[in-house]
């Protein structure tokens, strides 16, 4: 499908989404936001993807925020809206059947670093910087901030990040848990591609439930998480992917998984 503000393209099992505004750093309006949700849902349905790595066009943005030009004369209820639909798409990205790596090759900010949130695992460029500048707009984080933030660094840090709008290098970043790792800028894309190729390579069944494992158990008491943990690994059971894997390390040769 063509898109207006989005690229789809593709390295082997591996999904490329790249936000396409470079004119407005990548800002996120209703138009990009449909058209993300709509891409993620046909990646979550195409077989032969097996990972997506989510990054910005061009070297300046991942994605600058949301678009402050397409916000400025929305009413209460339009915010609403707006804000109720980025976080929709973001949900369905934390909660996509397959893994999502944010390639953070510039601006995260506001939208943006809400966006990260949503992957799975995110990759920072040297130059990536990160905030959430909305209070100095007169507006809270709309699309998860105040929520995802605190899950992922402490309360106190998230409060510090939320309250002061302040923005934050790569590796304050990396320091303070909000990325997993920070590389040259040139080697972004490839360790990027590298990680996701290695998880293309387990057993996509295997991959899938231990993201809904994470994702059901991480806002649950213990003992209920690990009964739905018990519950997809005896499912694994059932699957071809199992009963290759596990052949396939008794014979001392390569997996052949099929995903099933």
């Amino acid at each position: 499908m063509a898109w207006n503000n989005i690229l789809v393209d593709f390295d082997e099992q591996i999904a490329i989404v790249s936000i396409n505004r470079p004119a407005a750093l990548n800002a996120l309006d209703s138009e990009t936001l449909s058209e993300l949700g709509a891409a993620m849902t046909e990646l979550a349905e195409n077989q032969a993807v097996k990972a997506i790595i989510l990054t910005g066009a061009g070297n300046k943005a991942f994605v600058a925020g949301a678009d402050i030009a397409y916000m400025q004369p929305l009413t209460a209820l339009q915010g609403k809206e707006f804000g109720e639909q980025g976080q929709r798409v973001f949900s369905q990205i934390e909660n996509l059947p397959k893994p999502v790596i944010a390639a953070v090759n510039g601006f995260a900010l506001g939208g943006g670093c809400e966006l990260t949130m949503a992957c799975d695992i995110r990759i920072a460029s040297e130059k990536a910087k990160f905030g959430q500048p909305e209070v100095g707009l007169g507006i809270t984080p709309g699309f998860g901030g105040t929520q995802r933030l605190a899950r992922l660094v402490s309360p106190g840090m998230a409060k510090e990040i939320l309250f002061t709008g302040d923005m934050y290098g790569a590796q304050d970043a990396l320091r303070i848990g909000l990325v997993n790792k920070v590389v040259p800028p040139e080697e972004l894309m490839d360790v990027c591609k590298k990680m996701a190729k290695k998880i293309a390579s387990n057993g996509p069944v295997a991959v899938r439930f231990t993201k809904e494992a994470l994702n059901q158990g991480r806002n649950m008491d213990l003992e209920k998480a690990i009964s739905i943990e018990a519950d997809l690994f005896g499912m694994c059971f059932s699957t071809a992917d199992q009963k290759e894997g596990m052949s396939a390390f008794l014979a001392k040769r390569k997996a052949e998984f099929k995903g099933e």
